[in-house]
């Protein structure tokens, strides 16, 4: 009998504990008083520039947005107050589904509290016993988990191979799932959307494609995905600078969702303010300031990494304490970036993990730029 069995709970908890201790891969949260990619860590009482955030476009903190927000509270204020069955559905959280489909180009979306929420209760639905999911070896911990609650047969293709891919789907006489990510996290390397797509056009599979971190593309439009059924997962973090997920879908998924999606339906709907600031920014991301965004953004990647497809930009130095010290060289000059290491990544690829921002200036850039450089690093898109 184990202890947990036996009750020992608090002896299991701190043998849990003592485990991550003792593998030297101990966390704690750290408070970043900031707005935008400046800021303090709280508890160092150090001024540092982030190259850690997700607010890719910089929207979090666009004036816009924030209006928007600031007028949702004062209408509806903070929270929605029940789910969306019941009492939580507010005009806005209609007329942010309505943007977010015409963006995708899909007939509907569907809101859900996070982006996590939105995998965890699309794949839930759509999958489950009889079904087999196909999904890439790097796909996100939402998607994995959101795999494990549908109880369908699951089999992981490795990634980015399309040819395995397509073994593992015609080997299923059943119903097909298959579901990836178009940006990888750790990576930041890109889906080669049109041949998956193909793939499920010839076999008849569905396919999900969490969008996620696609600021930069692939931007597949509807005539790229005719013929496949296609759930379009996102997030109103990233690339909106808010909170929330939706998925872009067919009528007929979106009505599944409302009706079956447990993530959706036994949760307090996002609250208006979120929804507010992710309209005003969606607006934004369509607009000809949405383009000068991304352009910008495109540039600082570019500064860094030439060529690469997304702003999250992988320096890989192996081994953990390797990639632990230099992250903490860099904080030592007021630059903050993460070291990434097992099993958040494979052993002996331990990296810095540079996210870029529109926000982020020419000049903090080059502090980066130089300062990687100083630690003798090999950069990326550079002879090694």
């Amino acid at each position: 009998m184990t202890e947990r069995e036996r009750g020992d709970w608090a002896r299991w908890i701190d043998g849990h504990l003592d485990g991550i201790r003792s593998s030297g891969r101990w966390r704690r949260y750290r408070d970043l008083d900031a707005r935008g990619p400046m800021g303090s860590l709280v508890d160092e009482q150090r001024g540092v520039v982030t190259f850690a955030s997700n607010d890719y476009l910089g929207l979090t903190a666009h004036p816009a947005v924030i209006a928007a927000a600031h007028e949702a509270l004062d209408r509806w204020g903070a929270g929605s107050g029940g789910s969306r069955l019941i009492t939580g559905s507010r005009p806005v959280h209609t007329e942010l589904e309505g943007e977010l489909a015409a963006w995708k180009q899909t007939d509907r979306a569907v809101l859900f509290p996070t982006g996590f929420a939105a995998n965890l209760g699309v794949i839930a639905t759509l999958a489950g016993p009889g079904v087999r999911v196909v999904s890439d070896s790097l796909n996100h911990a939402s998607i994995i988990d959101g795999t494990r609650l549908s109880r369908a047969e699951v089999v992981i293709a490795p990634h980015a191979d399309v040819a395995a891919l397509e073994r593992l789907v015609a080997a299923h006489s059943g119903p097909t799932l298959v579901v990836a990510d178009t940006v990888f996290s750790m990576d930041g390397d890109v889906l080669d959307v049109a041949a998956v797509v193909e793939v499920c056009r010839r076999h008849g599979a569905l396919l999900v494609l969490d969008e996620a971190h696609a600021v930069l593309g692939p931007e597949p439009t509807s005539n790229d995905l005719d013929g496949v059924e296609v759930v379009r997962v996102g997030t109103l973090s990233k690339t909106l600078g808010s909170l929330g997920g939706f998925a872009a879908c067919s009528d007929r998924v979106a009505d599944l969702l409302v009706n079956a999606a447990r993530s959706s339906i036994f949760t307090t709907a996002l609250s208006p303010a979120d929804a507010a600031a992710a309209l005003a920014a969606t607006r934004i991301v369509g607009a000809a300031q949405g383009d000068e965004l991304r352009a910008r953004l495109r540039r600082h990647v570019d500064r860094l990494a030439p060529g690469h497809p997304s702003p999250i930009v992988p320096v890989v130095l192996g081994e953990e304490e390797r990639a632990v010290a230099a992250a903490a060289a860099l904080l030592e000059a007021g630059l903050f970036v993460p070291a990434i290491r097992p099993p958040t990544v494979a052993p002996g690829t331990s990296r810095l993990r540079v996210t870029f921002s529109a926000a982020h200036t020419d000049d903090q850039v080059s502090r980066l730029v130089g300062a990687l450089a100083g630690l003798g690093v090999d950069l990326p898109g550079t002879p090694s």
